[in-house]
């Protein structure tokens, strides 16, 4: 796959953030390092997101229709003030 280069230019608070986090007092040695992480960093937690909603949303999508219970939106209301 071949390499493509993108190009960001950040100023203020967002650059000030980087330089904090990059070179001899951060802990990645450039921006372009920083920049991978957040991306990786992003990525996981989308797929994190995902399995976690699969995992909560299988078991209705498996149920049988006599296991579901009909409710009113005060219903709902009501529970989750409780919560």
């Amino acid at each position: 796959m071949a390499s493509e280069s993108i190009h960001v230019r950040v100023t203020g608070k967002l650059q000030d953030h980087i330089r904090q986090q990059t070179g001899e007092n951060g802990l990645y040695e450039n921006a372009s390092e920083y920049i991978r992480a957040l991306i990786r960093k992003d990525i996981q937690s989308n797929d994190e997101a995902w399995d976690w909603l699969k995992r909560h949303l299988e078991p209705g999508l498996r149920a049988g229709e006599s296991e579901f219970v009909e409710v009113t939106a005060k219903d709902v209301i009501s529970r989750n003030k409780m919560r």
